[in-house]
């Protein structure tokens, strides 16, 4: 039997949990989204897409579509959704997207052969099977798929994607499948306004393996209202029996003055700190214990998923769609608040569907603010993502890639590592940092420790906290 040791993490005790259990950035990109600014605009992005063709090692494509609009709304979600149940207004959106993706070829040069695509929301399987078609057709007649190897995936809700909308799914191109969970609870569900029976999921998940699906995810939350140490091990138990290949375990952060929805979820049914931390590592155990692998934060895998094999092999990656198993793609973003990522710059898209919408419309880019890297932003952001993929950073490695002498320019940031190192959560050696099993729990406030801007800002109150 495996256990978190055997997987790669080691369960700290609670008061080491309390020391350490701090607001941190969860660092799907650096400088993190809360850095970007509005000087930043549409012929900032216009440029980036401009330059991907004079790169002298040209990323592969990816594309983001953000879908925002939800049948019904989950307390829980801090996500950017419009709760709906007129598809005149989704028929409308695949229309704009269509226009956005014109202005964005008009621009963009280097390879535009799509090795990724992701369907974020909001909730896309809000879209029925015509408007899944349309939309594919959309993107597809200007961005092609590529033929082998590439990772097309989409969150799905099982409350709107039964098995003939799944069997859409695959027949239009689609092979990665995120499925929406949360808990499994009753109690849980009725409290967040989400029901969603275990039949529902499992006839979903069971369409998705018999159409031909590659990889099937599933996100649970830990720390939501009604929920115990004793209800999430009877969720962890059928999530077990589902055999999904990935899990992701997100921590709830109860933020109401920041998510409306939150308002309706009463502070009194939330668990308290201790029981959410001994949550969260039952969770832990019981994961590794059966097969899966602990690749960092909140996401496990299966020991023969390519997430596991691309993390042992050091080639594992980070984006704002989490974990990834491609090489740094440059990512375009579709859609109200979604963020393009195009070699050294991040561009913006509006929270709000007008504001996108007007733009586009007008005929420009939507960018209304973003951020372009420079020369320090692109040591730190590797040296960053090099720590939460890997949990290993080779001095060496970054000396090459960046002509600098690392214990020089880091020297600060090592001696930040002392606390660590004292409680054995990091080991310094000559020629690189480790962190420790016991140390994985806590790898974002380890990353931090190199994050320029937070340390100057001292804006960590921010963040949601690690547990």
């Amino acid at each position: 039997m495996m256990t978190p040791e055997t997987s790669g993490v080691e369960l700290p005790d609670m008061a080491l949990l309390k020391k350490f259990d701090v607001p941190a950035p969860r660092y799907t990109s650096y400088p993190t989204a809360d850095r970007f600014n509005a000087s930043f605009g549409p012929a900032d992005y216009e440029k980036a897409l401009a330059g991907r063709g004079a790169a002298k090692h040209p990323a592969p494509l990816s594309l983001y579509v953000h879908v925002p609009f939800c049948n019904d709304v989950c307390f829980y979600c801090g996500c950017n959704k419009i709760v709906t149940r007129d598809h005149s207004r989704s028929a409308a959106y695949i229309e704009m997207i269509g226009r956005e993706c014109d202005l964005v070829k008009e621009h963009i040069t280097g390879s535009q052969e799509l090795e990724q695509l992701h369907f974020g929301g909001g909730t896309p399987t809000f879209l029925t099977n015509d408007e899944i078609s349309l939309m594919m057709e959309t993107l597809t007649k200007r961005f092609p798929l590529a033929k082998e190897g590439g990772e097309f995936s989409i969150e799905v809700d099982p409350r709107t994607c039964g098995p003939d909308k799944v069997k859409k799914l695959h027949e239009v191109g689609l092979n990665r499948m995120s499925l929406g969970v949360q808990d499994f609870n009753p109690d849980v569900q009725k409290a967040v306004n989400r029901i969603q029976p275990f039949e529902m999921t499992k006839e979903t998940l069971d369409a998705a393996r018999e159409a031909g699906f590659e990889s099937i995810n599933m996100d649970l939350i830990y720390g939501l209202p009604k929920q115990t140490r004793e209800t999430f091990a009877h969720t962890i138990d059928k999530v077990l029996e589902l055999s999904p290949d990935r899990i992701a375990l997100y921590h709830y952060a109860h933020l109401p003055n920041h998510f409306k929805a939150q308002r309706r979820i009463l502070p009194a049914d939330l668990p308290d700190t201790v029981e959410k931390a001994h949550i969260m590592f039952d969770a832990i155990t019981r994961l590794t214990q059966n097969g899966y692998r602990y690749i960092g934060m909140d996401h496990f895998a299966k020991h023969e998923d390519e997430l596991s094999k691309a993390q042992i092999e050091g080639t594992l990656q980070r984006n704002f769609q989490g974990y990834s198993t491609k090489a740094e793609c440059d990512m375009v973003a579709l859609g109200v608040s979604a963020i393009s990522k195009i070699g050294g710059a991040y561009a913006c898209n509006p929270r709000e569907l007008d504001d996108w919408a007007a733009a586009i419309s007008a005929g420009r880019l939507a960018t209304n603010r973003g951020y372009t890297l420079n020369a320090d932003d692109e040591l730190r952001r590797y040296v960053i993502m090099q720590i939460m993929c890997n949990f290993e950073l080779r001095k060496k490695d970054v000396e090459e890639r960046f002509g600098i002498n690392f214990d020089e320019t880091f020297g600060f940031e090592l001696s930040k590592m002392k606390p660590y190192v004292h409680h054995e959560l990091v080991e310094l050696y000559d020629d690189r940092l480790v962190v420790l099993p016991k140390g994985k729990i806590f790898v974002r406030a380890v990353a931090m420790q190199f994050d320029r801007y937070l340390r100057e800002s001292n804006r960590a109150g921010g963040y949601s906290r690690i547990a």
